[in-house]
């Protein structure tokens, strides 16, 4: 939901990571390209290389959350109008759990997060965008709007959820009405697979390690 802190979790846990090796992207309105291809498509080519951490910024899930709650957005993907029926949702999400399937089987490690803020803090949150000329530019009348639909957000959550979730692509439910606690559990979740990884620095083989020594003795000559 706006005003979880998607942004500021992904700062202040990111914040000891090396910038070389993440990525971050943020999905907003789907532009006419995007349209012109699959729901998946505008997600998959930003999927991080191997050996590097992506960060979707909201993602494919909007295509089962936003667009389910606002049916009118539907319409506007291009799709045959007998694709259009009351399975749609369930199929999509059947899509997506074996796309993370795939994923995963690939060697990508993928972890969702869905930052769970109660309405009376979401609330909250917008009063002080509202009362702080620095925070106005955070603040959106779709903001509002969009609270008119929380029951039917929830459910959309709900069954996106329940669908999938799995061993391989977990979804990590964190409560985000206390900030500190949301970067808590998320840093932690995060830690806890890179250390699953064991990773180490490059070792090198005996030649390696041979000419090392040569150019040690030659930088030891020089005067």
């Amino acid at each position: 939901m706006d005003a979880a802190g998607k942004d500021g979790t992904i700062k202040h846990v990111m914040s000891g990571v090396n910038p070389q090796g993440c990525q971050v992207f943020s999905f907003k309105q789907p532009s006419s390209e995007d349209l012109d291809h699959d729901f998946l498509w505008r997600y998959a080519k930003r999927l991080p290389e191997r050996g590097r951490i992506g960060i979707f910024n909201r993602s494919y899930y909007e295509e089962v959350l936003v667009v389910r709650v606002h049916k009118h957005i539907l319409k506007r993907q291009n799709l045959p109008a007998p694709l259009i029926s009351k399975r749609i949702w369930d199929e999509r999400l059947f899509d997506i759990a074996h796309f993370e399937d795939y994923l995963t089987r690939q060697g990508t490690i993928v972890l969702k997060f869905f930052l769970h803020v109660s309405r009376k803090e979401q609330k909250k949150r917008f009063m002080d965008r509202l009362d702080r000329p620095d925070k106005h530019w955070k603040f959106s009348p779709s903001d509002v709007y969009e609270r008119e639909f929380w029951g039917d957000y929830q459910h959309a959550f709900e069954e996106a959820i329940r669908a999938t979730a799995s061993k391989r692509a977990p979804w990590y439910v964190v409560p985000a009405d206390n900030k500190w606690f949301t970067r808590l559990i998320v840093a932690a979740a995060i830690v806890a697979a890179v250390e699953k990884l064991d990773l180490a620095y490059p070792t090198v083989d005996a030649r390696k390690k041979k000419e090392l020594q040569t150019m040690r003795a030659t930088l030891s000559r020089e005067k």
